[in-house]
């Protein structure tokens, strides 16, 4: 008995959990899961944190340089000294033991320069982080925005199904109380063949729709929340957007980063035309050497200077970075152009869409009231089957216009708020660690 108590009680809490409705998930926390797991956000992430240890590096170069040199083992000299004191060649046990400390003084500002290009180059990584991330997060937007209108445009093909169903009922009755003709029913029945066509075409691009939202989310889609629009929070017109964008984008501003790199790396060309000076500190505890017994130490501290000549290696090396920092400029130039195209096509796009919608919502409205008055109509005898059936096609059609120019105009919301670089900050989605610049 208190077996089957429990097994009663076990079977209980497994239906409340099928029956339990799944929790449904919001394109902010989706957006915000796929940038901390994304592979491409995680690359360009990596190469940043790479960049920065290649700025670690330069860095070294401000700070002094020490080499330690230890060594032991046997030594036959045969010289002047060891002739003179009567050895002739002469075998020793030769001990070495040196500490050799190098701090540069000056070199052109090389040195600093080279850190400073790397640091640029952090900071263009950065960005690239950054711009990755937005545009994964659109991609993000896409995908859910699409398997939620085509969940809406399966429920509609449902429900389309569902009328010309009991549309087809009503002829069928119909005919066999002798009212209806043959030709209505072949009619209607053809046009429920149609509608369950549809309802398997809207399946089957549920089915696309989710399998894309797997590849970029990674996971099922679930239970999707509607997604809010953020209309509100808009550039005023198109040149104000065109202006956040100039000053916002990350793209345009990697750009800015590679122009100072450039720039920074010419520099450190012209640094090799300069000498290079260090101070330097010498000790040595030696003993034994070129075969004269005994301790051999020095201690000294010298300032150098070199000049290094390359046969013209370093004036084409200068000129190879003044093409790289025109290319440089070049390139933000190119990516400025882009920017004000993008955030320009976003924009109509968004307009355009906006606009469509009004009329979607007043065509869908107007042929539901239609609809129903053909009904009345049809049911007294002033409509054919024909009329009524063609109605019933209008509102689908008028329905799924609406859907899809809802979803248009959502996402041209979202590809305007990507294009001034506000996609994450609007959806208070925080960016990756490596999107963080070196000031």
């Amino acid at each position: 008995m208190r077996y089957m108590s429990c097994k009663l009680l076990l079977s209980a809490l497994l239906l409340l959990n099928v029956n339990a409705p799944a929790l449904a998930t919001s394109l902010q926390s989706t957006v915000q899961d796929v940038i901390l797991t994304n592979p491409d956000v995680r690359i360009a992430g990596s190469q940043r944190d790479s960049v920065e240890q290649q700025m670690e590096q330069a860095r070294s170069g401000f700070f002094p340089q020490a080499d330690i040199t230890i060594g032991t083992g046997w030594e036959t000299s045969d010289n002047p000294t060891t002739r003179a004191a009567g050895y002739g060649s002469r075998g020793l046990n030769r001990d070495e033991a040196e500490l050799r400390i190098r701090q540069l003084l000056f070199d052109g500002y090389g040195a600093q320069s080279e850190f400073e290009r790397q640091r640029a180059r952090v900071n263009s990584r950065a960005y690239d982080t950054f711009s990755t991330a937005e545009v994964t997060g659109l991609k993000v937007v896409e995908v859910y925005l699409n398997v939620l209108k085509e969940q809406k445009l399966v429920a509609l093909a449902s429900d389309n199904l569902a009328n010309h169903q009991s549309t087809y009922d009503r002829i069928l009755k119909r005919g066999e109380s002798g009212v209806g003709s043959k030709a209505d029913i072949q009619q209607a029945l053809g046009r429920l063949a149609l509608a369950r066509t549809n309802l398997l075409a809207e399946q089957n691009r549920l089915q696309d729709a989710r399998s894309a939202f797997i590849n970029v989310v990674g996971h099922e889609p679930g239970a999707l929340e509607e997604t809010p629009s953020y209309t509100d929070l808009f550039p005023v017109n198109l040149e104000e957007a065109t202006n956040i964008a100039l000053d916002n984008h990350p793209r345009l501003k990697s750009a800015d980063a590679d122009i100072d790199a450039a720039r920074e790396q010419l520099d450190s060309a012209r640094a090799l035309f300069s000498p290079r000076i260090h101070l330097e500190i010498k000790a040595s505890d030696n003993a034994n050497l070129d075969g004269i017994n005994g301790s051999n130490n020095d201690a000294e501290i010298m300032v150098r200077g070199r000049y290094n000549f390359t046969g013209g290696k370093d004036i084409a090396r200068r000129k190879e970075t003044v093409i790289e920092l025109e290319q440089a400029r070049e390139i933000r130039d190119r990516t400025q152009r882009q920017v004000i195209e993008s955030i320009q096509l976003s924009w109509n796009a968004w307009q355009t869409a906006s606009q469509q919608l009004e009329f979607f919502k007043v065509h869908v409205d107007a042929s539901k009231q239609a609809l129903a008055s053909y009904r009345k109509q049809f049911n007294i005898g002033q409509r054919t089957l024909l009329d009524l059936l063609d109605q019933e096609n209008e509102v689908f059609q008028a329905s799924i216009n609406y859907i899809n120019g809802n979803n248009n105009a959502l996402f041209s919301e979202y590809r305007v708020l990507a294009g001034i670089g506000k996609l994450l900050w609007t959806l208070e989605v925080p960016l990756p660690q490596q999107a963080s610049t070196i000031q």
